[in-house]
C-alpha cells in the first residue's frame, strides 16, 4: 500500500518565493486528492524543481531514495501532445521511461504555463 505521494513538477524558477507561491498554488489545484489522501495517513509532497530537467532527475533519484512512494513527474508539455506521456518526452526531449508507466507521467497544457506566468506576474504587481 501507498504510504507517500510525492509531485516532482517543472516550474518555480530558482527563487525560494516564486517556488512557495507556485507551491501554494499547486496545493489549492490539488486540495481534493490531498483530503483523501491526508484521510487515508499517507503522506502529500509537492516538490518544485524549477527546470524541466531538474524535474525529470529530480524525479529519476526519487524513484530510487523513495520506494514505497507513489512517485510522479509534472512537466510543461512544450508542444501539442499527440501520443503517451512517455513517447511525447522521448520524441521531444530525448526523456527515456525510467522503468515507470504513464501513471507516473502528467504533462501540463501549453496554455497552463502561460496562466502561471500571467498570474505570477500579477502578483508581483502587489
Amino acid at each position: 500500500m501507498v504510504k507517500e505521494v510525492r509531485i516532482y513538477i517543472e516550474g518555480g524558477g530558482d527563487g525560494k518565493n516564486t517556488k512557495q507561491l507556485l507551491r501554494q498554488g499547486f496545493s489549492s489545484f490539488f486540495k481534493e486528492l490531498v483530503q483523501v489522501a491526508q484521510s487515508k495517513k499517507i503522506k502529500w509532497q509537492i516538490i518544485l524543481c524549477g527546470s524541466r530537467n531538474h524535474a525529470f532527475r529530480n524525479f529519476k533519484n526519487a524513484l530510487e531514495d523513495h520506494p514505497n512512494a507513489f512517485v510522479i513527474l509534472l512537466v510543461d508539455s512544450e508542444a501539442p501532445v499527440k501520443q503517451s506521456p512517455w513517447e511525447h518526452l522521448k520524441s521531444r526531449d530525448n526523456w527515456d521511461s525510467p522503468g515507470v508507466d504513464d501513471t507516473h507521467c502528467y504533462l501540463m497544457v501549453q496554455a497552463m504555463e502561460a496562466w502561471l506566468i500571467a498570474d505570477i506576474d500579477t502578483l508581483k504587481r502587489f
